[in-house]
């Protein structure tokens, strides 16, 4: 079994409201992504290099109502919530056995499509997000080609990912077992005072910007 970083998702109580948080923080814009019918929820995206890309997911008020929570906590937000860099996920060549050696709750794996993306999926059933999206989602393709390398290239690359939690060692410990291959994610202590969150340093025609649950950053 071998996992690689796959995406990072940003959340939004609206597909707008998204957009305009990572195009103003960026300098760039998103490309269009499309419906989730089973979970009443649509997204818009940006690559970020080779098999790795950034969405933003919101809530689609013209999709029916899912019959259960909807994935990353959308059920939470308001409308004044604000957009926020929400979790991440992990590609793995095994989900079954990247499920089974997760020391959180993943939740069942489920099976997702989009047009013609098809794609299996850990989500919760109450669509919270695990140690507050600092535990990864696990993901597996079931396509031949990674969905990132089919988006326009924007000229973003993510230079880093940092998971800043009260207890690192744990969130090291369990990424170790997934054998994560991927050395742009760090694992941080918590600063004081502040919440779990995550970082991300992104390369952009403009400079290197940032994007995080952590408003100060």
């Amino acid at each position: 079994m071998q996992s690689f970083l796959d995406h990072i998702a940003v959340v939004a109580p609206d597909l707008a409201s998204g957009t305009r948080f990572v195009e103003q923080a960026l300098g760039v814009s998103l490309q269009a992504g499309g419906q989730h019918p089973r979970m009443g929820t649509h997204n818009k995206l940006l690559r970020l290099g080779d098999d790795v890309y950034l969405e933003v997911i919101a809530a689609d008020p013209a999709a029916p109502a899912p019959q259960r929570p909807r994935w990353f906590e959308l059920d939470q937000m308001t409308p004044e919530s604000t957009p926020r860099l929400g979790t991440w996920a992990i590609r793995t060549d095994d989900i079954v056995a990247a499920r089974a050696a997760c020391s959180w709750d993943t939740g069942p794996i489920e099976s997702m499509t989009r047009g013609t993306l098809a794609w299996r999926i850990t989500i919760p059933a109450d669509g919270s997000l695990p140690e507050s999206g600092v535990a990864p989602t696990l993901i597996q393709w079931d396509v031949p080609s990674h969905p990132a390398n089919m988006l326009d290239d924007k000229g973003c690359t993510l230079q880093a990912l940092e998971l800043f939690h009260s207890t690192p060692e744990r969130i090291r410990d369990a990424l170790d077992t997934l054998n994560l291959l991927n050395s742009k994610v760090q694992v941080r202590s918590l600063p004081t005072d502040t919440s779990p969150h995550l970082v991300a340093h992104i390369r952009t025609p403009h400079g290197l910007r940032m994007l995080s649950t952590d408003f100060s950053a």
